[in-house]
This record gives C-alpha cells, structure tokens and sequence, in this order.
C-alpha cells in the first residue's frame, strides 16, 4: 500500500511518458506519503488516437451528471479551459473520469473487462464518498477539499498499470525503488479559486493487484476496487500515516464506502495489517519467482493447457487464426505448458505449428517435447521419447481394409509418422494436403499393407452422412469388442484399440510428468476429447463441438471459428 500526494503546483506540460516494459518489481506493504519534486507533473490520460477523447456514455444520478470518458492506448496532455470558455454554474456536478491502460499491460478481455467495470464503479465511489464529506465529522482528514458542490466538475484519472510502470512512478516520485500497489496524485490547489476541481490522478498496478488478490482469497477486480477506494479517500485529504487516530478513522472510512457500494474485501489498511500479521507471506520466494519470468501479468491458475487440434485449435478450413497463435505464446510467456493432444500424427502437428512459429524449442511442439498422438495411441513424454504404444489388433485391420477395398470407400492406416492406404482417392489427398497428416502411401495389396507396419488405428473417410448412416452402425457393431470407434470430425469414422483413448493418453503423460489433473485446463470439441475434459481440473467444449462433449465439459466456449481457443485462454487459464 503506498499513496503519491501532490499539493503544491498546478501541472506542468506533460514530459516523456515513461517507457513500458514487462519487468515485475517486489511489491511492498509500506504506505509513505511524499512532497512532490519540483519537476514535471505527469497527468495521464486515456484517449482514442491520442489527439481527442471519446464520450462513452452521459447518466444522471441524483444531482450528479456522470459524463464517462475512456477509449483505447494513448496518452494526451490535459489543458484547462481560459476563463472565458467557462460555462455558467449549473445545478448538477459533473464528474469527468479517465479510465486509463498503460499500454504494458497485455492486451487480453480481462483488463479491457476491469476497465469497462472501473467506468461504472469509479463515478459512483466518487458521489458516495462526496456525500459522505457532507454528512461526517473528521477529525484528521485534510479539509483542503471542503464542499465539492462548489465546482461545476470534477476530473479524475484511474490508470491500471503494470508493476514496472508504478515502480519508475514511486521511484520518480518517493525515491522508492519497488512496485506497489496504488499511487494517489492530487492535482488539487487549496485557495485558487476555479470553476473546476481537478481531484488528481490514482494509479493501480494491476500485477500487484492480481498477487494481492490470489493471497487474500478474491477476485482481481474486488481488489483493484478496494485499492481504487483506497486512493479516492487519499485524494480527499484522508492520510492513514499521520497517526493511529488518523489510520483507525481512514480505515473506517474504507469499511464504510465498501459496505456501501456492495464491493466484496476488506479496506486496504485492514488487509495490509492481515497480510503483516500474516507468517505465511514470504516475500522473499516470491521475488525469486518474479526473477525466473514466469510471472508476466499474474500468476496463471493453470501450469498446463492440453489443447485438441482439428476441430479445435484449427478452424473449420483446418487452419490456425493469428488470435489463436497470439494466445498461444502469450500463455508461453507466462510460464503455462502448452501440450497437444491429438488424433493427427506428431508430423502433421509440428508442419501445422512450424508455419506459425510455434514449432521448435521455444514453441508448443517439437521431436523433443511432450505430446498425445493418434487419439492417445501414441504417448511421448520427457525429450519426446515415447513411453506408450498401442496396435490395433490385426484381424480388425484386416477386415477394415477388405471393407475398403469392395465398398470403394477410402481408408488411411496410420503408423507412427506414416499413413498407408489401398488406392488413390481425392479424400486420401486431402488428409495431407487439408489436415497436413503424411502423405498417404499406396500399397498393392490388403497383405503388403498389413505385413508392412504395426497400425494404431484406421480412418474410413466419406460424406458425413455417408459415416453417419452407413460407417458407424456398422462398424460399432463388425469390431465385436476388438475395437472401438470414435469420431473426431463428422465425415471421418476412426477405429482405434479397445480401452485407449486420447484421455486415457493424457493420463499417461500426467503420471511420466509427475503432473496432477487440479493443475490441467483442457481444450477439445470431439467425442475423442470427452475423457481428456472430464480428466482436467477445468474442460472447456468449444459451442462447435459435439453434443455429447458438452454435456460433460465444466464450459462451453467460443467456437473453432472464433477464436474459441484464444477466448479460453484470456478467460480462464490466467
């Protein structure tokens, strides 16, 4: 807990903003005030291109006028009106707050989701704690601020920033060299006699936040309000530093405004004083986790996502979406574990990535790294060596390739990085040149094909009628026990080995890693996912997927053509 009280200068031109980066600092539960430097003031705010402000949205609350102003990255200098643009006083006070996204923090839904709240709660705390000014006796407050029904506005700026913003700030501004959690800067004159209340600036990091938060047990944006409440009182002349008086009134106030506004969390000063009282907060561990980079934003809530591929990570065109890949190397650089889990074979996978840079040592796949393959008949673990095969058995191979061979309807067998079939067929060519699986290879006959490789599975291929009325009633029934068959996507009918699964695959793999499921979030639309979902501690069904999967996902996300796997990432594995 820190505050940043300026009181002695109007601002000046805006200097440099500082520059953004993805460093995180130690956060402190130290609270100092300090006399501003006689330097450059930095009053930053949020606009659209940089050059004007958008208004979202103008609301009447009592006798307030909340007009609400945010937009997206950018920063301009405010500037006060002249004298003689001033409008007359009018009747009600209107509140202009800037939401603010310092432009190093990653660019995901949920801090866009904190700042949309933020441009609701902000105009609200602030009418209650002016009211609250009015009716209450202080007896420590700084009565600078007296009747705010005196103006015809008020500004206020909020800025979410990351830890490294906030460090340059209190370091700039309190010659502290750490993060904290909350700045508050007022821009507030006692004695110059203006139209307009310029209350100042508050300044969250929303990385510090988001640590405070997994400690004390609530959400992020439950903490940035208790932090946002925090530097509001501050900005109103509360200063819990300069007695015990002074802190017990300032805590009450916290408690009050919370209670008040229904906002979840104790006041920041009652939730520093716990976190002090508290002998399990080691510090000192958690800079060195900081130190290692695998805290960009806040911790992740997964250190692994199994993520399915056709259906899945790749759309309905078999093809991978830049917001996908973005997602995908945003959860790297955070120190999540990407696995595959999938019915394609290993090359197919690592020729999909390698097109999108996340094949190879620094991606999600590679001859080296983990993986399930071939709807978990194929099982690599540590430096991807396997440590699990399964064959079909070679009677129902047989008799799948006889099938194929009198009824014309192609078949591909698969054999660890190789894919064989019985003749030539447009749907054969597309499993390589669509799905990117190995080029099939023609064999002369059903015997050269069954005495040339050990086969983990076959997939007919046909319309997705053609596998619906035809391919499945009878092969659910020709396998007799010796196979099972599943469905990935609906014009491919897979026939595989009794009792493995891509689930069973996954299980596998998180016993050779030493992983437990709470720390798995799993991603997958088909049949074939249904037990990799049930398995992980969160299973998320994309809305594309079958019905069958969705009944037993613990969330439906967005479909494989928007970005589903992306959307589920930002939501839920950070």
């Amino acid at each position: 807990m820190a505050l940043a009280v300026s009181r002695a200068t109007p601002p000046l031109p805006l200097h440099t903003i500082l520059p953004a980066t993805t460093l995180s600092s130690l956060h402190s539960h130290s609270s100092l005030s300090f006399a501003p430097k006689p330097s450059n003031f930095n009053f930053l705010l949020l606009t659209n291109n940089g050059h004007s402000n958008k208004k979202l949205k103008t609301f009447s609350q009592d006798n307030y006028r909340c007009t609400v102003w945010a937009s997206q990255r950018g920063y301009r200098e405010f500037r006060r009106r002249p004298a003689a643009a001033r409008r007359s006083k009018k009747k009600d006070l209107e509140l202009n707050v800037s939401i603010c996204i310092e432009e190093g923090l990653p660019n995901d839904p949920e801090i866009l989701s904190i700042a949309e709240l933020l441009r609701l709660n902000v105009p609200t705390a602030m009418k209650l704690a002016f009211d609250n000014l009015k009716s209450s006796t202080f007896k420590t407050r700084d009565e600078a601020i007296t009747d705010v029904g005196g103006f015809d506005s008020i500004e206020l700026s909020v800025m979410l920033c990351n830890d490294e913003f906030i460090r340059k700030l209190n370091k700039e501004w309190r010659d502290e060299d750490h993060a904290t959690d909350v700045l508050s800067m007022s821009q507030h004159v006692p004695g110059l006699d203006l139209p307009f209340l310029m209350l100042g600036d508050i300044v969250i990091s929303a990385e510090t936040a988001a640590r405070q938060a997994e400690e004390r047990g609530q959400t992020i944006i439950d903490e940035i309000r208790v932090l946002l409440v925090h530097g509001l009182l501050h900005l109103l002349g509360f200063d819990h530093e300069i007695s015990e008086e002074a802190e017990a009134e300032m805590d009450k106030e916290e408690r009050v405004l919370l209670e008040s506004l229904g906002w979840k969390g104790k006041g920041l000063i009652q939730s520093a004083y716990d976190a002090e009282s508290n002998m399990n907060h080691d510090m000192e561990s958690s800079d060195d986790r900081k130190k290692e980079g695998s805290l960009r934003f806040y911790k992740p809530k997964f250190s692994y996502i199994f993520c399915d591929m056709d259906g899945t990570l790749l759309n309905s065109k078999s093809q991978i979406s830049l917001t996908n890949v973005k997602a995908l190397k945003e959860a790297l650089s955070r120190g999540v574990k990407v696995v595959i889990a999938t019915g394609k074979a290993r090359p197919a996978v690592i020729d999909i990535l390698k097109a999108v840079d996340l094949a190879g040592k620094n991606g999600i796949i590679s001859e080296f790294s983990p993986g399930v393959f071939l709807q978990g008949l194929i099982v690599y673990g540590r430096q991807g060596r396997e440590i699990f095969r399964s064959n079909l058995d070679l009677s129902v191979c047989r008799d799948a390739c006889l099938y194929s061979w009198e009824h014309k309807v192609p078949l591909i067998a698969f054999s660890n990085d190789r894919c064989l079939t019985l003749f030539e067929h447009p749907l054969v060519d597309s499993l390589h040149t669509v799905y990117h699986e190995p080029k099939a290879e023609i064999m002369p006959s059903v015997e050269d094909l069954l005495s040339a490789v050990d086969i983990q599975k076959m997939i007919f291929l046909d319309t997705a009628e053609g596998v619906a009325t035809n391919l499945r009633p009878f092969w659910s029934e020709a396998t007799g026990g010796r196979a099972n068959v599943v469905q990935a996507v609906p014009d491919m009918l897979e026939i595989v080995p009794p009792g493995t699964s891509k689930g069973s695959g996954v299980k596998l793999l998180l016993d050779h890693l030493g992983i437990t499921a709470k720390e798995v979030m799993a991603i997958g639309d088909g049949e074939n996912d249904i037990e990799m979902l049930e398995l992980a501690s969160l299973g998320i069904a994309l809305s594309n997927g079958s019905e069958k999967t969705k009944a037993v996902a613990n969330v439906i996300g967005a479909s494989n053509d928007e970005d589903g796997v992306a959307s589920a990432i930002y939501q839920y594995a950070f």
